[in-house]
């Protein structure tokens, strides 16, 4: 299952980190952020809540940026 999210993001170098860092969470098959659009694409892997994983994806991209704010 493949979602995109609204994702606020100050700067590109912050957009890697936190694709990076939401790569890693588990439930995520694939993530890209997009800086200029201010979207986040997440391919989820099969079974995974979207829901659940999003609150760790967050998790994960506030450790990057504590600012950082995705619409789920």
């Amino acid at each position: 299952m493949k979602k995109t999210y609204h994702i606020e993001v100050d700067c590109a170098n912050c957009a890697n980190k936190m694709e990076a860092a939401a790569a890693k969470v588990a439930g995520v098959q694939a993530v890209t952020v997009n800086f200029m659009t201010q979207k986040m694409n997440v391919e989820f892997a099969e079974g995974a809540s979207p829901s659940s994983v999003m609150k760790e994806v967050l998790t994960a991209c506030k450790k990057v940026d504590d600012d950082c704010e995705i619409d789920f």
